[in-house]
């Protein structure tokens, strides 16, 4: 039996996860099943990402620090045009990632620095009424990584992955007034199972979640 949907009680929602997640993937089909409003993540085009991946040292705090720029933008212009013929928006990635992924590959000082740039504008931009966060073993998304064959992430490595996962975790044990959905995603495959899908969408639209970690599996 087809489960009955409860009205959209979001007005902004994030999908995140590490590499390899599926946090794309799972955007674009609930914003097909809602008529939602999009807003991915543009990284094909930044000059410094596979130069970050061949010589991370040299390349991690430009890369860091334009990554900061375009989500900055991007986040500002499209959550101030409002879509009236849309039924919400939804994004596959959070500012915060900017910190998050800083703090695993820049060294002490640069990362200070960053972070003191960071939080001058932070607060300038909306938070999402839920944060959903989706979580794979480090083996897995090696896994996907590999299958999805970018070229230039075929030489990332699982501490790497792991230090990812670790900042997300510890953000979110930081944050005291945002709803985090927490979805371990180990053995459902949402793109190639309607019924794995429809199980993923209500979870995140017909429960309600309290402020802080909420922890599910499906």
């Amino acid at each position: 039996m087809q489960r009955k949907y409860t009205k959209v009680k979001y007005n902004y929602i994030v999908i995140e996860g590490n590499i390899g997640a599926g946090k794309t993937s799972l955007v674009k089909m609930i914003a097909e099943k809602f008529n939602a409003k999009t807003i991915f993540e543009q990284f094909a085009d930044n000059p410094f990402l596979p130069k970050f991946y061949k010589n991370s040292e040299r390349f991690s705090f430009p890369l860091e620090l334009s990554f900061l720029a375009e989500r900055y933008h991007q986040l500002k212009k499209d959550l101030s045009d409002r879509d009236l013929f849309k039924t919400f928006t939804i994004s596959d990635y959070y500012f915060m990632k900017s910190l998050i992924f800083a703090k695993s590959t820049l060294a002490d000082d640069e990362y200070k620095l960053f972070k003191n740039l960071f939080f001058i504008i932070y607060e300038s931009l909306p938070k999402p009424d839920l944060y959903v966060y989706l979580h794979l073993p480090v083996e897995k998304l090696i896994e996907n990584i590999k299958l999805r064959g970018r070229n230039y992430e075929q030489n990332i490595e699982a501490n790497y992955l792991t230090n990812i996962q670790n900042g997300y975790f510890n953000y979110f044990n930081q944050q005291k007034y945002m709803k985090f959905l927490i979805i371990d995603k180990s053995n459902i495959d949402f793109v190639n199972s309607k019924t794995d899908f429809e199980s993923i969408v209500d979870v995140i639209f017909n429960k309600d979640y309290s402020v802080g970690i909420n922890r599910i599996l499906i």
